[in-house]
């Protein structure tokens, strides 16, 4: 309601600022709460002021920190003040505290006294200046319009103000628009239009929010698309490409923004006809080899493919691809090829032990293929990790095979892959074979000479060309590998028997490594013995075990047909069993203390005999040669040559 008579409004402002009572029924209820808000504030009715609590730069500050309600503000308010029209009203736009943001109205509204507090920075809060359209909306947190002497604040009592609350999406109270003019020109509708703009500018708020939000989970999905180690290419039902990345596009020889205004035909060209039917089937696969072609080259990628439904109806297709390269380095990452073992995990005092450490060494410094010679359970594989691990290929991946433990049929497709197709079980998309896992790096190839003929001669043409053609297929492909073997034959007399092939004999015997059996290391017996009982005490959590003389003194004098490996699970046995700290001969198996010893024990050095004679005879009794061949010097040579009578 407006007030008609503002006299006996006047009166009753008197008595209350006075006496501090109201007269008669002359008060709306809002409006005497207000008051008694006031006055418990303490506001000066006559002498109050509107108060600066930002200046200069602080202002300045504060204006941005709500630039963005400013800005959806001012249209709004513009659009207001044209529509209410006669120049008699100014708009303001408050934040939530009461703190003035944004006026907009006529210039001689702005320069009448009371307008000369209507400038940002200045608070028009109800403990400031008393009630008002501004304050009294805020605290309220509903629209409010008071006419005249309704205002607690004298210098108000020619104004009326319509204001209402304006808050964020989220339902939070951030600021207030309030219209305020001459008593006498109110219009009837002033709250009415300024609730219906409020309403604006929060619906242009969640409206921006809303834009906002959609461009940053765009911006996550791009960031997420980018991350991805992959190529990530996403098509329409249309065949429009929808998504593509950077790896995609560079894979594609495509730029990302040209191919998204593209579809599968422009892109992908008439050459990719397998990778197009992926899409064109809506094919779900899964690793999948497929050949991609551009203009400069052609590669195979592992391609993976799911189709998008929505409502049960194909919406398009997402494709990741990744180079072969780069999936095997993950295969051999997550498949662990790689050798775990140094020279720093070698121990060992035996000077036999000594010569062949070191020849294994000078083995890592070279690039050459190496063979290991020796009995089962002498440490041939860790020898193997360890020349890896030190030498130039120690960032590549050291990819294992044993030739011994593989069905004849199958070390082929083991050694060199094999296509889709290939034969009954084969995996769908074909399977990378260990030459290509190791690539970069080293295969360790143990008991080699357990491999049949046929594929020795497959091996061989892989160490003149460095390349493989997987089982059944016909694409010819680069390795680059070093080949470390392993034997616990006498390579020269299966060589001489034409169980071996010759050639591939002396391909592989480049830097040859006789290893030594255990019962040829007396002393490291009890190294061994005492290294092997210490860590199996941690790993059963038991009391740390010692043996005691006696039992060493077996230990050293027993032949070790399994050598360390023996040596391993006979203690492993015991500390399973035995509940002392002192280890007897009691506590042994029956086998090892009834055991003849190695008095009783011829020992065998058929492998580096035969290995020295088979060079003599190569290299025409050429010491210098044969020495250089086996990586040892002339006289350690003239030793052996005498030890051995040849």
């Amino acid at each position: 309601m407006i007030y008609t008579s503002q006299d006996q409004l006047k009166k009753t402002w008197r008595r209350f600022i006075n006496e501090g009572i109201f007269e008669g029924e002359s008060v709306r209820e809002t409006i005497r709460d207000s008051w008694e808000r006031c006055h418990n504030y303490n506001v000066d009715p006559i002498k109050s002021k509107p108060i600066a609590v930002y200046h200069g730069a602080e202002l300045e500050s504060h204006l941005h920190k709500y630039r963005k309600l400013i800005n959806v503000s001012i249209p709004v308010m513009k659009n207001l003040l044209d529509y209410v029209g006669d120049g008699n009203f100014v708009i303001v736009l408050a934040d939530e505290q009461g703190c003035l943001l944004e006026m907009l109205g006529d210039e001689k509204v702005k320069t009448s006294a009371i307008a000369g507090d209507f400038v940002p920075g200045m608070n028009w809060s109800e403990k400031t200046i008393g009630n008002n359209g501004v304050g009294t909306a805020l605290f309220l947190d509903k629209p409010v319009q008071i006419f005249g002497r309704e205002h607690y604040w004298r210098e108000a009592h020619h104004w009326t103000c319509s204001g209402a609350p304006i808050h964020d999406p989220q339902g939070r109270l951030i600021g207030a628009l309030v219209i305020s003019g001459a008593y006498e020109k109110v219009h009837p509708h002033t709250l009415g239009m300024v609730v219906t703009a409020v309403k604006a500018i929060e619906n242009q708020l969640k409206l921006e929010e809303t834009v906002s939000l959609l461009e940053i989970s765009n911006n996550y999905k791009n960031a997420i698309i980018e991350s991805i180690s992959e190529g990530l290419l996403a098509v329409d039902e249309e065949g429009k490409i929808t998504q593509i990345n950077s790896i995609a596009a560079h894979y594609l020889e495509h730029n990302a923004a040209e191919a998204l205004k593209g579809s599968c035909d422009t892109i992908l060209g008439d050459k990719n006809y397998d990778l197009k039917n992926i899409i064109t089937c809506n094919r779900q696969i899964t690793d999948q080899e497929v050949d991609i072609s551009t203009d400069k080259s052609k590669k195979t990628y592992l391609v993976t493919s799911r189709p998008i439904k929505g409502n049960g109806i194909n919406k398009g297709t997402v494709l990741l691809f990744s180079e072969i390269a780069r999936a095997q380095k993950l295969v051999q990452r997550m498949s662990g090829a790689r050798g775990d073992f140094t020279f720093l995990d070698l121990i060992g005092e035996d000077p036999a032990y000594i010569e062949t450490l070191e020849l294994a060494r000078k083995a890592a410094d070279s690039t050459s293929n190496v063979l290991l010679l020796g009995e089962s359970g002498t440490g041939k594989d860790v020898f193997a990790q360890a020349i890896h691990n030190t030498g130039i290929r120690k960032k590549g991946p050291f990819v294992a095979l044993n030739c011994g433990a593989i069905p004849r049929e199958l070390i082929a497709s083991e050694l060199f892959g094999y296509v889709e197709g290939a034969f009954t079980g084969a995996r769908r998309g074909g399977k990378m074979g260990k030459f290509e896992l190791a690539s970069g790096g080293t295969i360790f190839l143990d008991e080699i000479g357990e491999m049949p003929l046929e594929l020795q001669t497959s091996l061989l043409r892989v160490l003149e060309t460095k390349t493989i053609t997987r089982v059944s297929g016909n694409e010819v492909i680069p390795v680059d590998v070093r080949i470390i073997a392993a034997t616990n034959k006498d390579l020269a007399l299966e060589v001489s028997q034409g169980k071996f092939r010759q050639d591939l004999f002396y391909r592989l015997n480049v830097f040859a490594i006789p290893m030594v059996p255990l019962r040829e290391r007396k002393e490291d017996v009890v190294l061994f013995t005492k290294k092997i009982l210490a860590n199996l005490s941690i790993k059963f959590k038991k009391p740390p075990i010692q043996p005691d003389k006696t039992v060493l003194e077996l230990f050293k004098k027993y032949s070790w047909p399994g050598n360390v490996r023996e040596l391993q699970n006979v203690l492993e046995r015991v500390v399973n069993v035995c509940n002392d700290t002192i280890l007897t001969i009691d506590h042994l198996p029956a086998e090892i203390r009834s055991a003849k010893t190695r008095e009783n024990h011829i020992p065998v050095k058929n492998y580096e005999r035969s290995l020295i004679e088979s060079l003599l005879e190569k290299h025409n009794r050429n010491i210098t040669r044969v020495a250089n061949e086996l990586g040892i010097a002339r006289t350690t040579l003239y030793q052996k040559i005498a030890r051995y009578n040849l």
